[in-house]
């Protein structure tokens, strides 16, 4: 052991005859033994910091847990309280408020669809008619047609013979101009 002051005897000591005497021969296995020993406790001492290392971390660990671990219990509860207010009171007016306002949604939209269907059926109704009143139209038209194809010839015969007549007149006109220009031309 280490220091300055007077050494007790350790048991092998006392076993060989030691007493109280200290032995300064270290060719004695007692003497050996303890040197030994004490050099494994200067060692351990000085260059084995597994104990202090260890004794310090288990310190960081039990206080980081217990802090934490009041932290993070009192944000659990915190909510746990919050999601049981929740349940208990928010659950069933957001329940109500949704049923409320889908039930008047639902009656709306139903009002609506069923507009839009009777808009619907009457803007069928009125194709039908113009389209019954476009088909009559022009199967009315095409009776028209065929009809002004088929009085086509004898317009044009009347429009000729029209023509004819008037082509005779005016050759009878020009004829006698002729003859009164034939008159002055005398002169």
């Amino acid at each position: 052991m280490s220091g300055g002051g007077t050494e007790t005897p350790v048991a092998c000591e006392a076993a060989l005859g030691g007493g109280g005497k200290k032995r300064d021969s270290l060719g004695t296995p007692g003497v050996a033994h303890l040197i030994i020993k004490d050099l494994g406790e200067i060692h351990s001492r000085l260059l084995d910091h597994r104990p202090v290392t260890q004794g310090e971390i288990r310190y960081f660990v039990k206080e980081f847990e217990e802090k934490r671990g009041l932290r993070e219990l009192r944000v659990l509860e915190n909510l746990k309280n919050m999601i049981q207010e929740t349940n208990d009171r928010m659950l069933p007016k957001c329940r109500e408020t949704m049923q409320d306002g889908l039930e008047g949604a639902l009656q709306r939209l139903q009002a609506a669809n069923d507009s839009i269907c009777r808009l619907q059926q009457r803007e069928q109704e009125r194709k039908k008619v113009i389209n019954d009143h476009m088909t009559a139209s022009e199967k009315c038209r095409l009776l028209q047609w065929e009809e002004f194809l088929k009085e086509q010839p004898q317009r044009r015969a009347e429009v000729d013979d029209e023509h004819r007549r008037a082509m005779e007149r005016l050759k009878e006109q020009y004829a006698a101009m002729e003859k009164d220009l034939a008159k002055f031309a005398t002169f």
